[in-house]
């Protein structure tokens, strides 16, 4: 007796949940337009992909663009380094505690010891 074996392949299952959207003009449109040779100049009307965050993605280039950046980023710069010098110098990549006291105790250590190599 011959078995024969169906198995079943969702294409939904492997696709992306990022999918962009592509939005096309009209022949029409592009036609009589001014900006065509700028646009496209390669095809017949333009086509513009926009993904599921591109509004995020727009808000934080206008963040970006503000006059407060600068300051900002001086502030975080100066968080990253001592972040980065407790992680790397005093060795606190791992927690050597357990538990809320132990984690709090620990990092207190480690700040109390980076503060006082500040003044020295």
């Amino acid at each position: 007796m011959c078995h024969t074996w169906w198995t079943y392949s969702d294409p939904a299952r492997n696709a992306s949940v990022w999918k962009a959207r592509k939005y096309r003009a009209r022949k029409s449109d592009c036609t009589g337009c001014a900006l065509k040779a700028k646009d496209c100049p390669y095809s017949e009307a333009r086509a513009i992909h926009r993904e599921n965050y591109e509004a995020v993605r727009e808000f934080a280039r206008q963040c970006t663009a503000s006059d407060f950046n600068p300051k900002a980023q001086a502030r975080r710069k100066k968080v990253e380094i001592l972040s980065a010098h407790l992680k790397r110098t005093l060795g606190l990549g791992r927690l050597r505690l357990r538990g809320q006291c132990g984690v709090q105790d620990d990092f207190t250590l480690a700040a109390t010891a980076q503060n006082l190599r500040k003044p020295a």
